[in-house]
């Protein structure tokens, strides 16, 4: 019997950028490839036109905002279900979470969707965090996350916890690649100090926990031991974390580090930026649910070292475990990253373990089985 045509629907809070919000756009276009109807809703972005662009449809609401107003949009939510005749309907997060859930609940049984969550983080435990796992049948993207609902929220069956690793595309990130000339000439003129310098890159937006500080400190420990280096700080600051911003800046003042530190703000070009660094650092103080840049930099060949926890872990041990090292341990991070920059011929990572093509064709057939169980 061939594969019934779906519509599905992923609900999400907004879609500026991040890792959640790729996997989202990812899941988008392989709907569409594989012929179904892919609906998104979230609270817009700049990333809007590229999932629009893939054959998504998408409906622009503010469902992210942690109030007991948002739930005013149930209502809309519910209308837009029954109107778009939604075959599935797949959660990402838990404001949004709990809109779909209740606009779902009030819906008479035989004309319900399948509902799905997929768990992209280690939230706080909790009734808030438990509509994440209130799914039919909850997608867990690591190893990490899929131990945290069992530990968590043990009413999960495991016949209905699936663990799909979010994956990356190997063509989109070929081993080897290397940026055009005219990149890197409008690259290092735009950034000059980054020019001829070991780079070690830490790419994502600028929040506390993603380990900038522990950074600066890296950066401080090698100067003092003769070791060249330049942080790049590839990733854009949230309005709301502006003072946080201006901490780390202030910071690397203090450690008379401000020449050895570049804040690119946003960029769209990480994959060059991966290719052109020595080392890509993940140093999140607490565990990442996967890990995308780290997969990413390590798919073209670029070394990572990154703190042993999460979903990071999960794909260190697989593709370059001696990149891996104690979270919070400088002193194990300091060694790692030095001998790595100290060696003529840098190591290169194993191949790409965690290929999205993998993770497509699973979390469509997921789709596919909620969907005759329904």
């Amino acid at each position: 019997m061939p594969p019934h045509k779906l519509t599905v629907l992923q609900v999400l809070p907004a879609l500026e950028g991040g890792g959640v919000e790729r996997g989202v756009l990812e899941v988008a276009e392989g709907l569409v490839a594989a012929g179904h109807r892919s609906l998104v809703v979230s609270g817009g972005g700049r990333m809007v036109a590229e999932l629009t662009n893939c054959g998504s449809e998408h409906f622009e609401k503010a469902l992210g905002t942690k109030s007991p107003l948002t739930l005013r949009h149930v209502l809309w939510l519910r209308k837009l279900v029954i109107d778009q005749r939604v075959d599935v309907v797949d959660i990402h997060s838990r404001m949004p979470g709990w809109v779909t859930w209740l606009a779902w609940k009030s819906l008479p049984a035989a004309r319900r969707p399948a509902f799905i969550s997929t768990l992209h983080g280690l939230h706080s435990t909790g009734y808030y965090s438990s509509v994440m796992c209130r799914g039919e049948h909850v997608i867990a993207v690591s190893e990490t996350v899929r131990d945290y609902v069992r530990n968590n929220y043990s009413f999960v069956p495991e016949d209905r916890l699936h663990l799909i690793h979010r994956g990356i595309d190997g063509h989109e990130y070929p081993r080897g690649f290397q940026p055009e000339n005219a990149w890197k000439s409008a690259f290092f003129q735009q950034f000059p100090a980054t020019r001829n310098q070991p780079l070690l890159t830490l790419a994502g937006r600028i929040t506390r926990l993603k380990g900038h500080e522990d950074l600066l400190r890296l950066l401080a420990r090698l100067r003092d031991r003769g070791i060249a280096a330049h942080g790049l700080i590839a990733g854009g600051t949230d309005p709301r974390k502006a003072a946080y911003a201006d901490e780390i800046m202030a910071m690397a003042a203090k450690l008379n580090l401000s020449d050895c530190v570049t804040f690119t703000g946003h960029r769209s070009d990480l994959k060059e930026i991966y290719a052109i660094s020595s080392i890509v650092l993940s140093l999140s103080s607490t565990p990442e649910s996967f890990g995308r840049t780290v997969a990413e930099a390590l798919s073209i060949g670029t070394p990572v070292v990154g703190y042993r926890h999460g979903g990071v872990a999960e794909i260190l041990a697989a593709q370059f475990p001696s990149g891996a090292v104690e979270t919070g341990n400088l002193n194990a991070l300091t060694e790692t990253v030095g001998s790595i920059l100290a060696r003529t011929q840098r190591p290169i990572p194993g191949p790409n373990a965690f290929e999205k093509q993998t993770m497509l064709s699973k979390t469509l057939d997921v789709y596919q089985l909620v969907r005759r169980a329904s």
